[in-house]
């Protein structure tokens, strides 16, 4: 296989990479770099290129060297375009046609065209398409960040041109794209959800990898500790640290409110920015002069000279060591950015041994909730940001469980690891597609702690699945489509062929290529008929026992709480005296989901059989909670796990259900083979 990147911005080299050089030359490169070393590693990729702008000029004479060799099988060249010069984001747009014509020219000239193309950020996404027109060569697209979001950060309500025009380009690459990926739930929810293109079921979500090793065992340097400590008049303090380019959207003027504003945090820390390199502000590129201009009116407003250390350069390989010295401190990490689509720092910082504040908006939602390594605070919140930094350093206990979720972000966040995912994808992609054998029978089962939660029983389902000609799989969870998605890739479960998600409210049924999906639209019209959110949402406002669960788990047909079982009775009785038409589903002891009266996983399997054709006895459901009693109790053939929970066995209602002397994904098969064995079995 063959794979071409394309990516225009920034000052891209095989090495040496000067973050912070331009206002564009920044995560998405370090990205990229190490997407291809990863990919390089797998013998199906034959050859690997990376395709960007050819420009000379004050920045450096490495970026007009037409090909550059990055690692055996990598290589990155460089084509010309329209202007010869560097060229900022704003007006890259001016070169993509001839950008394209170059590109299609040198493929052209090749003994083999790329099978698949990899798009980074709009522009070549654009590029892209014009191959393709041309050539037609498919392409998925990575957007890094994406002008909505930096509308909405800037409280643009009508965007300016310039960002206008970057909204249009997204716009049409989303609706060519065979697929999207995203590095976090809140970007495959919610940051592409606000394009008029976005279809979910082509957007997967694949973390990031990190080089973690070389963060947790970072060592302190006497030239990075010289640095930043000849800013400080207690440099023993521990250190508040913050490590991003000088640029509006990673918000360090609020950072630098929040310390300003709290003497507490002033008597117990110092603050450490490391934003970019700078020989001289007046010549930084884009809005960065001018950010940093505004950091140093809040430091002389605040009077925190001797307090605050704002060293103006480093190299790549000085990060550790600047981790290393807010750690040897028994500091912590600072990420106030506005949105943070992913937010590789955080895992290099928490690798290295300090516990994490990071704004919710974005990747640090999926981080913090994965690793257990810090605390997430409203960005535009400089009270918040202090309130969260002093908790941890005031509290030892926490301190240390941030600190341990260090290990687990280096076992989460694993370069080969998103490689293979992500080469599974591209390879079924560019697969022939295959004729399915007719389906004869269904099996829908829960995702966590049934499906999975043993490594070796779902080893054992993926091979018993792999000979189940005639049987349709599917899954029902209470999980949204990404966040389903997510785990059953990163288990490498057999993918489903239908995905019924939220609790039931959504149905996502697989695509003809295999890997993408498509919303089930006739399923939300039929459950979203009498269904009143708002009323419902404000019905249950201020009840006692009741907090809503994160934005993410709140969905267009589903609201999403944290209640004991006397919380769920008083839902029931407060919707009733509201005379609000929804279902109430309590599970776990803790999760209560609210949904169209409509909507339920039983409902939605119901649905599911009809699409089928298939008639009751065909149909196999396994489930191991409380929100899988809709769907069990609705199936003549229901199995439950032998780790159920909820008191699922003795429920009268399941009184029908096999209960399975095996545990996950064995109990699946255990019921399956149980009921196929009963004489009024279809199979």
């Amino acid at each position: 296989m063959f794979v071409l990147h394309i990516a225009l911005q920034g000052c891209l080299r095989g090495d040496g990479v000067v973050y912070g050089i331009t206002a564009d030359t920044g995560g998405h490169i370090r990205y990229l770099l190490d997407l291809v070393s990863a990919s390089a590693q797998d013998r199906d990729l034959t050859r690997i290129v990376v395709a960007t702008r050819l420009f000379a000029g004050h920045l450096g004479a490495a970026y007009a060297v037409p090909e550059e060799r990055i690692a055996d099988k990598v290589t990155l060249v460089r084509l010309g375009s329209a202007s010869p010069a560097y060229c900022a984001k704003e007006a890259m747009h001016a070169e993509v046609s001839c950008f394209a014509e170059n590109l299609i020219a040198w493929i052209a000239a090749q003994e083999q065209a790329p099978d698949l193309i990899h798009a980074h950020y709009a522009d070549a996404g654009t590029v892209a398409s014009l191959v393709e027109d041309r050539l037609g060569i498919p392409f998925v697209f990575t957007a890094h960040s994406l002008g909505r979001v930096k509308a909405a950060m800037l409280g643009e309500a009508a965007p300016r041109p310039d960002l206008a025009r970057r909204i249009a380009t997204e716009e049409a690459v989303l609706a060519r794209a065979q697929l999207v990926i995203a590095s976090s739930r809140d970007e495959a929810e919610v940051q592409y959800a606000g394009y008029a293109a976005y279809d979910p079921g082509r957007v997967r979500i694949l973390p990031p990898g990190s080089d973690l090793g070389r963060f947790a065992s970072a060592r302190t340097s006497p030239r990075i500790d010289a640095a930043i400590d000849r800013f400080l008049d207690d440099p023993a303090k521990p250190a508040l640290l913050a490590l991003a380019r000088p640029v509006a959207r990673k918000n360090l003027a609020a950072l630098v409110r929040a310390y300003g504003e709290s003497p507490a945090l002033q008597a117990i820390a110092n603050l450490v920015i490391v934003a970019g390199t700078r020989e001289d502000i007046d010549s930084l590129d884009g809005d960065m002069a001018a950010t940093m201009r505004d950091l140093l009116v809040l430091i002389d407003r605040y009077d925190l000279y001797g307090r605050i250390a704002y060293p103006k350069t480093h190299l790549p390989d000085d990060v550790p060591a600047i981790y290393a010295y807010a750690r040897a401190r028994g500091g912590l990490f600072v990420n106030p950015a506005l949105n943070e689509p992913f937010g590789l720092t955080l895992l290099e910082a928490s690798a290295a041994g300090l516990p994490l504040v990071a704004t919710d908006s974005g990747g640090p939602n999926d981080i913090v909730e994965t690793c257990g390594n810090g605390l997430l605070v409203d960005p535009r919140s400089p009270g918040s940001i202090a309130a969260a930094c002093l908790r941890i350093l005031g509290d030892p206990a926490l301190y240390a469980r941030c600190v341990a979720g260090g290990a687990r972000a280096a076992a989460a966040y694993d370069w080969d690891r998103h490689a293979a995912r992500y080469h599974v994808l591209l390879r079924d992609l560019l697969a022939p597609q295959r004729a399915t054998p007719p389906t004869r029978q269904l099996l829908v089962c829960d995702i966590d702690n049934t499906l999975i939660g043993c490594e070796a029983a779902l080893d054992i389902f993926r091979r018993w699945r792999s000979r189940q000609a005639g049987l349709a799989f599917g899954v029902a969870t209470g999980r949204s489509f990404h966040s389903a998605m997510a785990v059953l890739e990163q288990q490498a479960s057999p993918r489903p062929q239908v995905m019924i998600t939220s609790v039931g409210s959504e149905i996502y049924n697989l695509d003809d290529n295999g890997v993408t999906y498509t919303a089930d639209a006739g399923w939300r019209r039929i459950i979203a008929a009498g269904w009143d959110r708002p009323a419902v949402h404000d019905a249950l406002a201020g009840l006692d026992g009741l907090a809503p669960q994160g934005p993410l788990e709140q969905r267009a047909l589903k609201l999403s709480y944290f209640g004991d079982a006397a919380a769920a009775r008083r839902v029931r009785g407060r919707l009733d005296e509201a005379g609000l038409s929804a279902r109430v589903i309590h599970s776990h002891g803790q999760y209560l989901d609210v949904l169209p009266a409509a909507a339920s996983k039983g409902t939605a399997v119901d649905h599911v059989r009809a699409l089928y054709d298939l008639p009751e006895r065909a149909v196999f459901v396994a489930g191991d909670s409380g929100n899988d009693i809709e769907m069990l109790r609705a199936r003549v053939q229901a199995i439950i796990v032998a780790n159920y929970s909820d008191d699922l066995a003795s429920n009268a209602a399941l009184q029908h259900s096999y209960v399975a002397r095996a545990t996950h994904a064995r109990g699946i098969i255990e019921g399956v083979s149980h009921f196929r064995r009963m004489p009024a079995d279809v199979g």
